[in-house]
C-alpha cells in the first residue's frame, strides 16, 4: 500500500489559501513546504519550510520534486510548465490539465461545454474590430474580460447597452480578450466539490454568493435552490471532474436561472473563497477534504452541522474584527498579511446560525 501519512507536500503559492492547507495538513501529520517568491507569505507562518523562488525556477521545482511525497498548489495561475516539469519525477495533484482548462477563459467556456455543461455565450475578441461585432451581436451588452490573470473583477468592463466601445481593447492591454453575454439570473452559487484517487467525488452544500466591486462579499448556507438544481450542479461537477482525470478539491460558479436551470459561471481548479464556511460548519472542510485527497486518504464527510454565513474581510474591514470576535458562534479566520489595501483579502468570518439567530 502507498504511503499516504507522514508526507511532505509541496505547495505552490503561499497565500491565505496556502496557509490554510499547511494547517489542514499539519493536522493529519503532514508535513509542508511552500514555494513562494515572497518571504513573507501568509504561508510561511504555519509551513514546515520555504523555497523562496519563482514559481517557474528550475532549480526551485527540482528542489521541491526532492523534498516532497506530493505537490499541490493554491491558485490557478501556476505556470502549466511547471506542474508538468514537476509531473516527471512527483505526483501533482491536480493534475496539469486542469491548470491548461482554466487559466484562459476561452479555453474554459469551451471546455465546460464539451463536458455538457451550459455558460453564457461568447465571443473570442483579438481587436477592436472583433470587440464591435461581438457586441452587435450581444445587443450591445456583455462582459469584456481579459482571458488571462483576470480575477476578483480585474481586468473586465461591463457593456450595458450604449456604451462608446471606441478604444476598449486597448484600454485593456490589447491582449487576448472574451466577450460573454449577460445572463439574466436569480442568484449566484458556487459548489465545492473533490475528487479521489480511486474516482470519488464528494461535494458540499452549494453556497449562494453575494460579490461587491468584484470580490466575494458572503456566502450563505444553504442557498435557496431546488433539489433539482443542487443534483443538477452535482452531475456537472462529476462530468467536469472526470473529464480533467481530477484529485483534490474544485470549485465551480454558477449562475441560478429563473426556471431553475443552471449556467457554469468558471472554475477553479483549487480550494475556494466560497467554501471557507466549512472550516466552521462541517467537521471536515475543505482544506482537509483536498490534503484527504492529494495524499491518497480516505474521503471525510462533507455533512453540514449548522447553517452559516461567510463574510469576507476586505481591506479597512480588518478594523471590524474586535466586534466580531464578541458575537456568539463566529469563527474568525485572519490571513496573517501586515498591511491592508482596498481590495485585500485580510481575512474572513463564518458566523453559524444553528440557533436561529443571525
Amino acid at each position: 500500500m502507498a504511503k499516504t501519512t507522514n508526507l511532505t507536500i509541496g505547495i505552490i503559492g503561499g497565500g491565505q489559501l496556502g496557509r490554510m492547507l499547511a494547517m489542514a495538513a499539519a493536522r493529519l501529520n503532514h508535513r509542508t513546504i511552500v514555494l513562494e517568491p515572497q518571504a513573507d507569505c501568509p504561508a510561511a507562518q504555519v509551513c514546515n519550510d520555504q523555497i523562496v523562488a519563482a514559481y517557474d525556477d528550475a532549480t526551485a521545482l527540482a528542489e521541491l520534486a526532492s523534498r516532497c511525497d506530493v505537490v499541490t498548489y493554491e491558485f490557478e495561475n501556476v505556470p502549466v510548465t511547471a506542474a508538468e516539469k514537476l509531473s516527471l519525477s512527483v505526483p501533482v495533484h491536480p493534475p496539469a490539465k486542469a491548470l491548461s482548462a482554466s487559466q484562459d477563459r476561452l479555453t474554459e467556456k469551451r471546455f465546460l461545454n464539451n463536458c455538457g455543461i451550459p455558460t453564457a455565450e461568447f465571443r473570442a475578441v483579438d481587436s477592436q474590430e472583433e470587440l464591435e461585432a461581438a457586441l452587435a451581436a450581444f445587443g450591445g451588452k456583455g462582459v469584456l474580460k481579459t482571458r488571462r490573470m483576470g480575477y476578483d473583477g480585474k481586468g473586465q468592463r461591463l457593456f450595458r447597452g450604449g456604451e462608446d466601445a471606441a478604444g476598449a481593447f486597448a484600454a485593456l492591454g490589447g491582449v487576448p480578450l472574451i466577450l460573454e453575454s449577460f445572463v439574466a439570473f436569480e442568484r449566484e452559487i458556487s459548489l465545492i466539490a473533490a475528487r479521489f484517487q480511486d474516482g470519488t467525488v464528494t461535494c458540499y452544500d452549494p453556497a449562494e454568493n453575494i460579490h461587491l466591486n468584484g470580490i466575494l462579499h458572503t456566502s450563505t448556507v444553504p442557498a435557496a435552490l431546488s433539489d433539482a438544481a443542487k443534483a443538477l450542479a452535482v452531475q456537472s461537477a462529476e462530468k467536469l471532474l472526470a473529464a480533467l482525470d481530477y484529485v483534490g478539491v474544485i470549485g465551480i460558479e454558477f449562475f441560478v436561472l429563473p426556471d431553475g436551470s443552471l449556467v457554469a459561471n468558471e472554475m477553479a481548479p483549487r480550494v475556494h473563497n466560497t467554501g471557507h464556511w466549512t472550516e466552521a460548519a462541517c467537521v471536515i472542510s475543505q482544506f482537509e477534504q483536498h490534503i484527504r485527497a492529494v495524499s491518497g486518504l480516505h474521503p471525510g464527510s462533507t455533512e453540514r452541522h449548522s447553517d452559516c454565513i461567510m463574510t469576507n474581510l476586505i481591506g479597512d474591514d480588518i478594523n471590524d474584527v474586535p466586534t466580531w470576535l464578541s458575537k456568539k458562534d463566529c469563527l474568525v479566520h485572519l490571513y496573517g498579511k501586515t498591511e491592508a489595501r482596498p481590495g485585500r483579502k485580510m481575512g474572513h468570518v463564518t458566523q453559524l446560525l444553528h440557533t436561529g439567530k443571525a
